[in-house]
């Protein structure tokens, strides 16, 4: 397969060192997670190491037009939005939003949310309730503060009333602890996709002939069963 990357040999991933479990995280310097595991079953076929670049979910777009790197790869949901600054691969999961409170919260749906303070997490897209409900109250988190520890110690502190964002992390902090509930979750499943650098039309249908191969040959599920085992693979 002819494709070229900036590296030979590597895909350069630029992504964020901020726990988001279960889809990536860094534990004792190890990269973990779905999409560490997926990008790494991809390498395999496509005889590429990935190589991680973490940066500010902000710069994730402005830092790929730089040329310097192959693509974005970290909890991005396929948006009109970002097809202006990425061509992206088919989607190798599809996810919910969901909606963080504190335990005492009055909040346990959408319509519960108006005049509340809402906070996001960093590079998640709150696709469904901004639909529905345009006129939301969000609390600007950003730079160093657009973290999901950081929101959830405002949560806690009631700085926010509400937490927003995938879903996934959102159900992992809320097991972790005793004083935050998941409200309600939207079952949006917005496709999940790699960014790729515009006009590397050969890399997206390399990525895209590894993902498919991944579904087809099964690794896909059982990565998913590993990583995500309390929701149906989608594919």
């Amino acid at each position: 397969m002819d494709f070229t990357t900036v590296r030979p040999g590597q895909l350069a991933i630029i992504a964020s060192d901020f726990d988001a479990r279960p889809m990536s995280f860094i534990q004792e310097g190890d990269r973990l997670g779905y999409e560490p595991a997926v990008a790494r079953a991809v390498g395999e076929i496509l005889q590429l190491e990935p190589v991680w670049f973490d940066t500010a979910p902000e710069q994730f777009y402005p830092t790929l037009s730089s040329g310097d790197y192959d693509v974005v790869w970290f909890s991005q949901a396929i948006t009109q939005d970002r097809r202006a600054w990425a061509d992206f691969t088919r989607p190798y999961g599809r996810f919910d939003e969901a909606v963080l409170v504190r335990e005492d919260s009055p909040i346990y749906a959408a319509s519960d949310l108006a005049g509340k303070r809402l906070g996001t997490l960093a590079g998640s897209t709150p696709l469904t309730l901004t639909e529905a409900l345009p006129d939301l109250e969000w609390v600007p988190f950003t730079g160093p503060d657009q973290t999901l520890p950081t929101l959830l110690t405002a949560l806690g502190q009631g700085a926010i009333d509400a937490l927003v964002g995938d879903a996934l992390p959102l159900l992992t902090a809320e097991a972790d602890t005793n004083t935050l509930r998941v409200a309600f979750q939207m079952p949006s499943q917005h496709p999940f996709g790699i960014g790729v650098l515009p006009g590397n039309r050969e890399l997206l249908e390399a990525l895209n002939h590894a993902l498919n191969q991944l579904i087809v040959n099964g690794t896909l599920s059982k990565l998913w069963a590993q990583w995500i085992p309390y929701k149906p693979f989608p594919f």
